[in-house]
């Protein structure tokens, strides 16, 4: 069995990164003189798969651009708009997003702030005219960094093939979210500093560590919701890293974060059922032994995969 994993763990293996979160962004504001005109920056990925989506305004603007660069992720296109009347009322259209790039748009009008998330399958969005008072985009970017980071999601399937027990299950995921929420915090008000390769390799780390946990003989952690704590303040730093790339709007900060952080909460709690039920089945038919091997094997060679390749990152 352990030959088998390993074979399909290799096929596997040299195919697989962690799908970083950088969704693109569409960020414009509203000239104070005129509130028909507006300055901003059309953000798209660097890595992408095809080419770079474009932004379609309504018919009542002309656009001018300026030339592309890059910056840090992303390349990034200065726009200014010039249009009859207001955006509000009009829809924004991006054509050509790949599958895995989504587009937060935000529009900052001189009274309010208009966020908005579009994806391949709804590419057209309409800017109200009322305003708009909570950041629900935020909360669709944490549900989706959860899903397409799939380091984190082996790190909370780890976590849970380490404990047993309702009561330690809700403990150890409490502890790993109020964690995260602090550092998540701490980081986008500038209060806390690291340089992103060095995060995202210690996250691999982490994976690695609960790898070698599933593999032992006794696989229950004495104290796993402290082991949960200190290991959610370092994926916090991870989760404010992927969030302030794309920019986040100064007024309305705190909304924005807390729909970001229940986004990823909601995430988190919906794959908690998968480990349970394969551990279920696996006690059920005798064959518990051969899953947590399996697991082990899977998810340390990921880990060690990623952490190999982001330390090799951080040297160039």
């Amino acid at each position: 069995m352990k030959k088998i994993s390993l074979f399909f763990l290799l096929i596997f293996v040299f195919n697989v990164y962690s799908h970083e979160f950088n969704p693109a962004h569409l960020n414009l504001k509203q000239s104070l003189v005129d509130d028909s005109a507006y300055t901003g920056q059309w953000m798209y990925p660097v890595k992408n798969i095809g080419k770079r989506a474009t932004v379609v305004f309504p018919e009542i603007c002309s656009v001018s651009s300026g030339d592309l660069y890059v910056q840090g992720k992303y390349i990034v296109e200065d726009i200014s708009l010039s249009c009859k009347e207001s955006l509000k009322g009009s829809s924004i259209e991006i054509v050509n997003l790949s599958v895995l790039t989504d587009a937060l748009i935000t529009i900052n009008f001189s009274e309010d702030v208009f966020e908005g998330l579009i994806n391949v399958q709804q590419s057209k969005i309409l800017i109200p005219s009322s305003e708009q008072y909570y950041p629900t985009s935020y909360l669709f970017l944490g549900i989706s960094h959860l899903f397409e980071g799939l380091d984190h999601i082996l790190f909370i399937f780890g976590l849970l093939f380490c404990i047993s027990g309702l009561f330690n299950i809700i403990k150890t995921i409490t502890a790993f979210t109020i964690a995260h929420s602090i550092t998540l915090g701490l980081s986008i008000y500038g209060h806390i500093t690291l340089p992103s390769g060095t995060i995202e390799s210690l996250i691999a780390l982490t994976i690695i560590f609960l790898a070698l946990e599933i593999h032992k003989d006794k696989k229950e952690l004495k104290s796993p919701w402290i082991m949960a704590f200190g290991f959610g303040l370092l994926h916090g730093l991870g989760f404010a890293g992927a969030l302030g790339e794309i920019g986040i709007s100064d007024d309305r900060m705190l909304l924005s974060l807390l729909f970001f952080n229940i986004g990823i909460e909601l995430a988190q709690i919906s794959l908690i059922p998968i480990p349970l039920i394969a551990i279920y089945i696996a006690n059920k038919f005798k064959v518990s032994n051969y899953l947590y091997t399996l697991t082990s094997i899977t998810i340390g060679g990921m880990g060690a995969f990623w952490f190999i390749d982001r330390v090799i990152g951080i040297v160039q």
